[in-house]
Order: structure tokens, then C-alpha cells, then sequence
């Protein structure tokens, strides 16, 4: 599966909305049970993402389902929905480490890959170093900031500014060293105020710097800043080739000089990482 930059939640009880997000630039469609769906209209939502599921997938969009909890009243209905039309992957809120992702893939055969979501309750804070456990079962590992504060009686997990929190820059951090020691993408939570498009670039743009690759969108007009926060720039590819040509040139150096600046192997595993988020460069 390509690397996914931009992943835009759909409530799943609007069909009209799914078959519009289609053609908005995203990388890929979370068809969302659980949240944005109204308690009444649950099977509605399950009925609707069956159908949609169930067509041909000649978009070239990777299609998501979040399901709800595992512990809660709908899970089951959930899961006996994927067993019939099976998505490219699946987004598990109130994660807590390796442990759900069995539960889930014991309760459901065949099961795609798996995107966490890991902060959203306290246990999992202390859990997310389990995730390389089940490494080959995700398709990476997010986290979120809303659901976390509410559990634990905070009143907001950002400040006046929008800027996260102590206790959720935390959160963040561990979310983002839990995937990459699980070998898997670290997808950046959502921005929740869809009409600062000034600070959802600044933040993409955070995100993309400290090592996350993807980041989910909760309204269209997120997309294409989310998109271009999380390509790699024509300069930012050309200094990776550059790096790349200059070990291959000296095969046995452990350090060399490039542009005045030393580079070394960590500078040569950054470069082929980055050349490796774009489908049509194999370095």
C-alpha cells in the first residue's frame, strides 16, 4: 500500500459525502462508525459503508473503516460488516497496544491492517510500546487529543493558542517513537479547527519535520495543505540523491563532506527514507 499523506474522515451515514470525498484530493477515506454517527442512526451507517464498500474501487483511493470500540455495544455489528466487505484497512479507536489489535484480529478473520488510534484513555499511554509486538498487523499507528482530556477530567488538551498541552505534546511524542519502533508510519492526529487553514499548515508542517508521514483530516478544505506539508519538496529530494551519490561514490566511508556540511549514516538512512514516501522513485 502507498504511503498516505492525507486521510479524511467521512461520517458514514452520509453516502452523498462519501461519494464526493472521493474526488477531493485525499489519499484516503475513513468511513467513520463510530463519532460522527448519531446512536440511532448506527445501522444506517453500517448499511450505508456496505454499499459503498461493495462497489467497484477503480479511484485509486484507500478506503478506511473506523469502527466503535471494541468493548462498546456496536463492535460486534462492526466486525460482522467488514467480515462481508472487506476495506483496505481499519481505524481502531480507544486502542490500548498490542493487545486490542489481537482482540480484533481474533474476532475477525482475515482482517486488514490496522490503524490505531493510541492515546485515547490512559491505559494506553502505557501500552504503546507493545505495538512493535504486532508490527505486521498495522498499517501504522495515529493518536488523538480529544478523547484523552475528557478521560482523565481535563477541561482542554490545548491552550488559547491551539497549541497541545504538556500532557498531550507527551502523548504525541511517545505516539511518534511507538511507530517507528514498531517499523510502521506515524500518522499525525487531527487539526481541529478546520477554518484556521494558517495553523493546519503550521502544524502539518511540524508534523512532517519531526517524523510523521500522513496526518487525518476532518473537513475537505484540510486536504491540500495536509498534501503538500507531507510531500517531500523538489530541494528536499535532490539533497536526498545527493546524499545517496555521494556514499555510493565512496563505498567505504563512514563520513563524508557534502554542501560544507559533514554527512553520515544517519543522514544516508534519512535520505532513503524520504525517496521511499514516493510511489514512483525506488532508491
Amino acid at each position: 500500500m502507498r504511503g498516505l499523506r492525507s486521510l479524511l474522515f467521512v461520517p458514514g451515514d452520509r453516502p452523498e459525502r462519501m461519494e464526493k470525498a472521493l474526488g477531493l484530493g485525499a489519499d484516503a477515506l475513513i468511513l467513520d462508525l463510530e463519532d460522527s454517527v448519531a446512536l440511532s442512526r448506527k445501522e444506517m451507517a453500517r448499511d450505508a459503508v456496505t454499499a459503498f464498500l461493495s462497489r467497484p474501487r477503480d479511484h485509486g483511493v484507500t478506503l478506511l473503516v473506523r469502527i466503535n470500540p471494541l468493548d462498546s455495544d456496536y463492535a460486534a455489528g462492526d466486525i460482522a460488516l467488514l467480515s462481508t466487505c472487506r476495506p483496505d484497512g481499519i481505524v481502531l479507536p480507544k486502542a490500548e497496544g498490542a493487545a486490542s489489535v489481537r482482540a480484533l484480529t481474533v474476532r475477525l478473520a482475515n482482517c486488514p491492517p490496522v490503524l490505531p488510534i493510541a492515546t485515547e484513555t490512559p491505559a494506553a499511554i502505557f501500552a504503546l510500546g507493545s505495538y512493535g509486538e504486532v508490527g505486521d498487523a498495522l498499517m501504522g499507528l495515529s493518536w488523538g487529543a480529544e478523547d484523552l482530556p475528557a478521560a482523565i477530567g481535563a477541561a482542554t488538551s490545548r491552550d488559547e493558542a491551539g497549541h497541545l498541552l504538556p500532557p498531550y505534546e507527551m502523548a504525541r511524542s511517545l505516539t511518534l517513537f511507538a511507530a517507528h519502533a514498531a517499523a510502521v508510519p506515524a500518522i499525525e492526529t487531527v487539526y481541529p479547527d478546520f477554518r484556521d487553514i494558517a495553523g493546519l499548515t503550521a502544524y502539518a508542517t511540524r508534523g512532517a519535520r519531526d517524523g510523521f508521514t500522513g496526518m487525518m483530516a476532518i473537513h475537505p478544505s484540510q486536504i491540500a495543505p495536509i498534501n503538500a506539508a507531507f510531500t517531500p519538496s523538489a530541494e528536499q529530494i535532490a539533497h536526498a540523491w545527493a546524499v545517496i551519490s555521494a556514499f555510493e561514490a565512496n563505498p567505504g566511508a563512514g563520513a563524508l563532506q557534502l554542501d560544507g556540511r559533514m554527512i553520515d549514516a544517519p543522514h544516508l538512512k534519512q535520505a532513503r527514507a524520504l525517496l521511499a514516501r514516493i510511489p514512483s522513485i525506488v532508491s
